[in-house]
């Protein structure tokens, strides 16, 4: 069976490590993270089966961090902090986090919340993170694309723009607007990549089943549809 992967974001070392050793004694396959921006990239590209996440970090607070990786993962996230304020907490629950714990604490109860956080995911249907347009579905935990019964392989950059199409179902997203998404904010190359890499996604796709999903607005970008 394989080993339930928690991602701990705290900048504190020696407090991440702690929590490291005694989860990793428990059983779980257990990663570290110490700054917010590095966290959030990884929560994105990665799949984790339960995230425990710092408020106070470098480069991005988990507030953010937690925010933006709501707007895409549904995976359970515990907020550990030393802030104790009531609206530090409503701010952690409003962003979309599952439970809440102040240091200092107890390892015994963060080991049960942990378990229980695991029992209400267990619970919780599987399709929750599953993005599905006809026979097309796209797995947003384990990354992985099918048509049908049979699996696409796509790279990082293919799978990142067939989920942002998805998401936007019948929405006309412009070549600027993908690239900022997509490739991100720093991005400095030509929007002529988005075209290159829908081409790509319709010779993986669309051509290879004789159906069609991305649709070309001329003058505009592209829009993702039912299958057709």
């Amino acid at each position: 069976m394989d080993k339930m992967r928690i991602l701990i974001v705290e900048d504190e070392i020696k407090i991440a490590r702690f929590i490291q050793l005694e989860l990793e004694h428990e059983g779980y396959l257990v990663l570290l993270e110490h700054d917010g921006r590095a966290a959030l990239d990884k929560m994105l590209s990665e799949s984790y089966d339960l995230i425990i996440l710092d408020i106070m970090l470098p480069s991005l607070n988990g507030i953010e961090v937690l925010r933006r990786f709501r707007q895409v993962f549904e995976t359970p996230v515990i907020m550990l902090t030393a802030r104790d304020e009531i609206m530090d907490k409503v701010m952690g629950l409003d962003s979309g986090a599952d439970d809440y714990m102040i240091k200092p604490f107890a390892i015994e109860e963060l080991l049960a919340r942990i378990r229980r956080a695991f029992k209400h995911k267990n619970t919780s249907k599987d399709n929750t993170n599953m993005l599905q347009s006809g026979a097309l579905q796209l797995n947003l935990l384990k990354h992985t694309v099918v048509y049908a019964t049979e699996a696409i392989n796509l790279t990082k950059t293919e799978f990142d723009l067939l989920k942002y199409l998805m998401q936007n179902l019948d929405i006309t997203l412009t070549r600027d607007t993908i690239l900022e998404k997509v490739w991100g904010y720093e991005y400095g190359g030509d929007t002529n990549v988005v075209d290159v890499y829908i081409r790509y996604l319709r010779s993986k796709i669309d051509e290879k089943y004789d159906t069609k999903f991305i649709h070309t607005v001329r003058g505009v970008g592209y829009q993702f549809r039912n299958e057709k």
